[in-house]
């Protein structure tokens, strides 16, 4: 059971996570592709695709076959722009690698996953987000390098600290 509770608790030097992951955001004609889940991790919340990463897979591969299989789009040139190192309370843990894509081939289609929302960049429903996201979602948006830190129990951040990659 973790019982880590602040960032500043955790050895971040030799953290493993539970599972790594990816996330990304399609940002075109200051527009963002973003997707209501309906199952799973964040079931109910609005983000953008992603998923776990499979054997063998690059982290590039992930990020691709998640927004093919979640929105049946695919990213086109997806550039790495971030990561993420949750940690939640229970013990859980997941290692995020944030991209960004300046388009895509193909028309989003809801699926099993997820219903598609096109979002103006300066009307992001973050109220319908994870918490964290209105910290590190506008450095994805102005194409920023960034690397946060994440504690969360369920769905309420107790703490974090996010860096911003010159």
């Amino acid at each position: 059971m973790m019982t880590a509770r602040r960032v500043r608790d955790i050895d971040w030097t030799s953290w493993r996570a539970v599972e790594p992951a990816t996330l990304v955001f399609i940002v075109k004609d200051y527009r963002v592709l973003l997707m209501r889940k309906k199952r799973g991790l964040g079931a109910g919340k609005v983000n953008g695709p992603g998923g776990r990463l499979e054997s063998g897979e690059t982290f590039k591969a992930c990020a691709i076959r998640e927004v093919q299989e979640e929105l049946h789009v695919t990213p086109v040139d997806p550039v790495r722009v971030g990561q993420h190192a949750f940690q939640f309370v229970d013990g859980y843990s997941i290692f995020v690698h944030v991209y960004r894509a300046p388009d895509l081939i193909g028309n989003p289609k809801e699926t099993e996953e997820a219903t598609p929302l096109w979002c103006d960049i300066n009307a992001i429903p973050y109220e319908e987000m994870w918490e964290d996201d209105r910290y590190w979602l506008p450095l994805v948006l102005g194409e920023q390098q960034f690397a946060g830190r994440w504690i969360f129990e369920g769905d309420a951040m107790l703490d974090y600290e996010l860096d911003i990659v010159p």
